[in-house]
This record gives C-alpha cells, sequence and structure tokens, in this order.
C-alpha cells in the first residue's frame, strides 16, 4: 500500500497522478504545484519510471480512503467505453471522503464541428508533443503511435454531458464538467464529505 508522505510540519497532501508520463512537475495544475502536496505518479508504462505501475483499471496497489485528491489528465479516453465506469469506480475508492478528482479529457463535440469543415488534418495547437490534429484528438497522437507507443491510442471519448453523467453514475454525489481552451472538457468530482469551496479554488484551473 502507498503510505502517506509525512512532513516535520506535519502530513503533506497525497495527489496521485494518473497516467502520469514523463516526471514534469510544471506541468501540474497550479494548485498541485506547492509544498502541501505530495504527488504520487502512476502509469501503466513502466518506461516514464511512475511510482507505482499498473492501469488505472485496478488501483488495487492503493488502499481505500488514501487519497486526498486524484489527477487525471487525457487518460480516460484511452479506455474501451466499457471499461471507464470500472476506474472511476476505483478513483472513488482511493478517495478520502472529503477528496476530489480534477479529471481532463477531449471534447469530442467541439472536435466534430471542426471535422465537419473538412479540416480533418488541420492543427488545431500545438502541445509539447508538437501540432495537434483533429485525428490526433479522436484516435491517438498518430506521431507517438507510429513511432510504437501502443499506450497512447484512444478508444472511446466524451462529450460534457456523457462525461459528468459517468461521474455521477459512479457515484460521485457533485460533479461539475466545463469546456476547455484547447479542444478539452474538465470536470470536478466531489466526494460526500468534501466543501464545494473546492469548485471555486479549481475555477481557474478548469480552463
Amino acid at each position: 500500500m502507498v503510505q502517506p508522505a509525512k512532513s516535520t510540519k506535519g502530513p503533506l497532501l497525497d495527489l496521485l497522478h494518473v497516467g502520469c508520463g514523463q516526471k514534469r512537475p510544471e506541468r501540474l495544475p497550479a494548485c498541485f504545484r506547492t509544498p502541501a502536496w505530495n504527488e504520487i505518479r502512476f502509469d501503466i508504462d513502466s518506461a516514464v519510471e511512475p511510482d507505482i505501475i499498473g492501469s488505472i483499471t485496478d488501483l488495487s496497489l492503493i488502499g481505500d480512503a488514501t487519497m486526498d485528491a486524484i489527477w487525471s489528465s487525457h487518460n480516460l479516453e484511452h479506455l474501451n467505453s466499457f471499461e471507464v465506469p470500472l476506474a472511476l469506480a476505483e478513483f472513488r475508492r482511493v478517495l478520502k471522503p472529503n477528496g476530489f478528482a480534477l479529471i481532463s479529457v477531449p471534447d469530442l463535440r467541439a472536435v466534430a464541428r471542426h471535422i465537419v469543415t473538412g479540416q480533418l488534418d488541420k492543427p488545431l495547437y500545438h502541445s509539447a508533443a508538437g501540432p495537434i490534429t483533429a485525428i490526433d484528438i479522436v484516435y491517438g497522437h498518430q506521431l507517438s503511435l507510429q513511432h510504437g507507443n501502443d499506450f497512447m491510442g484512444h478508444r472511446t471519448g466524451f462529450t460534457a454531458d456523457s462525461l459528468g453523467q459517468a461521474l455521477c453514475e459512479s457515484g460521485f454525489p457533485e460533479v461539475r464538467v466545463h469546456t476547455g481552451s484547447n479542444w478539452d472538457l474538465w470536470a470536478v468530482a466531489l466526494m460526500p464529505e468534501t466543501s464545494e469551496e473546492v469548485f471555486q479554488h479549481l475555477s481557474g484551473v478548469m480552463q
């Protein structure tokens, strides 16, 4: 089991960073880039040297109600649609009663509007991995797949409504989904004892 990190100033808040990729603390949302948070890196790809190796559909190496927050950036779309409820149930299981999950995924509705104009291969934006096209968003980053990284394939997708519904059906009592600025969706899912002040705290992050 993962043991919470300790500090001479008191226990840190444990952040489970699922699908973490290469270690880049500067790419964490600003709310997690403070001394209060202890990042626990979780990824299916051993090459990125995570703290824990595994699939987000099975977080059995992590104890129940041990994490203060989960950060999931562009991970759920890599699952088959029938696996999404498994992953979300695991998120809820490992979160403390006053924890929360911050999630981002591609916005298929926004991308579809672009696709119908016929601009399938035109870059929509530039990322650290290079230009991102509609094909990359729908099917996975093509350059990474070309280089043999099969973990980058996409197997499902979301609209704001479907993401919110999936989170609610997984037992999160309060969920809010917002449209981002890079053809993405952002969601915050609260546990039963989490203060709604979290929404205000994260308002500047979800964009």
